[in-house]
């Protein structure tokens, strides 16, 4: 395990409105707000998304499994926000989205169109130098520590 401390900065309070774009919009912030490193919490409603719902086997790297809907469902989600080695933003979101006592969990990656609503607190933390980059092993983007 490897971690770092820091302090939380700006804290950012979002509202997305129906038919936007919930990662575009975080990334739109992170840009805006110039954060490098954060987290964040959101609750609301999804009109639609592609996820990641596990892998298809347990080996590296792994194959994801694809999952989507269309049809409109609740959402709680909690992710991470790092820079990447471009320094664009690289989003990790990951959420459970219901409808009529069926529940889908997993990584939110493409598709998102809010419905109705979604509420989202961005918390910027400083002191802590990290990025995403590609892991030699998984193929996957994970967080590196600079100092």
């Amino acid at each position: 395990m490897q971690y770092r401390t820091g302090s939380i900065g700006k804290v950012s309070v979002l509202k997305f409105e129906d038919g936007d774009s919930l990662l575009g919009g975080i990334i739109e912030v992170a840009k805006k707000e110039d954060i490098k490193v954060g987290f964040f919490f959101l609750l609301g409603g999804m009109r639609s998304a592609g996820m990641v719902c596990g892998p298809k086997e347990p080996v590296l790297p792994p194959e994801p499994m694809w999952q989507g809907f269309t049809d409109g469902r609740e959402v709680l989600g909690v992710g991470s926000l790092f820079r990447k080695e471009d320094g664009e933003p690289a989003i990790h979101l990951h959420g459970a989205v219901g409808k009529e006592g069926a529940t889908l969990a997993g990584c939110i990656r493409k598709d998102d169109k809010v419905f109705l609503v979604v509420e989202a607190v961005l918390l910027e933390i400083t002191g802590v130098d990290a990025s995403k980059a590609a892991d030699p092993n998984t193929g996957i983007a994970m967080v590196r520590f600079w100092s």
